[in-house]
Formats: structure tokens, sequence, C-alpha cells
């Protein structure tokens, strides 16, 4: 049997992870339907079926990636610490969900089931900065999550873009870092 004429089960979700491997290494500016169908062993037509454009791809993937978000957060309640340890580890373990989730650019940002799963994870961060024991973002909890999700996503970024190396002495361990700079700025525990 060919590669084109193998039949997936599930073709979006076989996609949908090619994508996000290709996002990791190389960038979403780089990559096609017609790509993928072929390193997915289906005709050039067949992810057509599940979305209709590029656009439809990176909104899908984006929205994937915030429910992923989401469940990690959730899973790392009710502790804020390990909240941010979930956060910075879901951006190092999926960078190319994390880059198609923050870049409006590529997606449909009105898209129903992206802005549910954006807000389900926006929420779960919200949960986790509840938690903090800090009279600062106790007074000003919306600044106090603003603060915590800049910390974050700013530091994944920093680590997926090798910016931080020899910044801060932690070994390489970007866990052990997040942890050490959130300790600098919030009440821990």
């Amino acid at each position: 049997m060919s590669r084109t004429s193998y039949h997936h089960g599930d073709l979006k979700a076989v996609i949908l992870a090619e994508a996000a491997e290709l996002v990791a290494e190389r960038g979403a500016d780089r990559i096609s339907l017609r790509e993928l169908a072929r390193v997915a062993g289906v005709s050039h037509a067949a992810p057509a079926h599940h979305f209709t454009d590029r656009r439809g791809l990176f909104t899908a993937l984006a929205a994937e990636g915030w429910r992923k978000l989401a469940a990690a957060l959730a899973a790392a309640r009710p502790v804020f610490l390990d909240a941010a340890l979930a956060y910075v580890r879901f951006a190092l373990d999926h960078p190319g969900h994390y880059a198609v989730m923050f870049d409006r650019s590529l997606v449909d940002p009105d898209n129903a089931d992206l802005v549910a799963a954006r807000k389900a994870a926006g929420a779960e961060l919200a949960q986790g900065v509840g938690t903090l024991d800090d009279p600062r973002a106790n007074e000003d909890p919306q600044a106090a999550a603003m603060a915590a999700w800049s910390l974050v996503h700013g530091f994944s970024l920093l680590w997926l873009n090798r910016a931080v190396d020899g910044a801060i002495d932690t070994e390489g361990d970007p866990m052990a870092t997040v942890h050490r700079v959130a300790g600098m700025l919030f009440k821990t525990g």
C-alpha cells in the first residue's frame, strides 16, 4: 500500500501533531497544508476536510494548545508556583503550539473554539494567582494575574529563544530558574 492511499483514523489529530512539530522546527511561515498532507501520507486535498486554509489550521492548533495549557494548569492547582512551573513546562514541551498560540496574525482571533480555550487557560492561571499569600496580589488580583502571566510567558520566550544562557546561575534548569524568579516577585510560600 502506498503512503498516499493510507487512511488515518483521526486525520485532524495527525495533521495537528505534524503541524506542531514543523512549527517548532522551522516556524509557521514555512508550512503548507500540501506539505502536511504529504508528511501525513494522504492526498493533498485531504486536510481541506478539516481545515479550509492555513488560518484554519493554525486556529485549530492554537485552540488545541490553549486547551492543553488549561489542562496542565488545572493539574497543577492549587499552588501558584506549581501553576507557574506547569506553564513554563508546557511552553518548553509544546513549542509549536506555543508559537502559534501567541501569533494573532496566524489565527482567526474571533473563532469561538479558540476564544473559549484561551479563556479557560486564563481562568486557570488566575486561579493559581488567587492562591498567593501575598498582600500585593490580594489587593489587585488583575495586576497580579498580569504580572504572573508576564513572568511565565516572558521567561518561556526567553528560554525558547536561548536568551537566558548564563543570565542567572541555575545550571541550565529552567524550572529552577522559574522557581527562583517567582520567589523574588511573589511570596510563594
